[in-house]
């Protein structure tokens, strides 16, 4: 009998500490699971902002490609306007 009382009275205290060792282990996965949403929220943040930075740059290559051909058509109007009055008989 006092075999029996022993035996259980081990599993009682074996149950106990296996109890108390698993309740933390959820909070931390909870935590886990918080910490790697906001990274993944921060990457989604960093990919937006990524691509506006990249939509700004090929705007600002754009204008300047356009400016660039604007003034290259100037200088060539004002060559030809020059040309032709250097060709004009005086």
């Amino acid at each position: 009998m006092n075999k029996l009382i022993v035996a259980l009275v081990a599993g009682l205290f074996a149950a106990s500490v296996f109890a108390q060792t698993a309740a933390p282990a959820a909070p931390a996965a909870k935590a886990e699971a918080k910490a790697e949403k906001a990274g993944v929220t921060a990457n989604k943040a960093e990919a937006k902002t990524d691509a506006k930075a990249d939509a700004k740059a090929v705007a600002a290559e754009a204008k300047a490609a356009k400016a660039k051909a604007a003034a290259d058509a100037k200088a060539e109007k004002a060559k030809a306007a020059a040309d032709k009055k250097a060709a004009a008989p005086k």
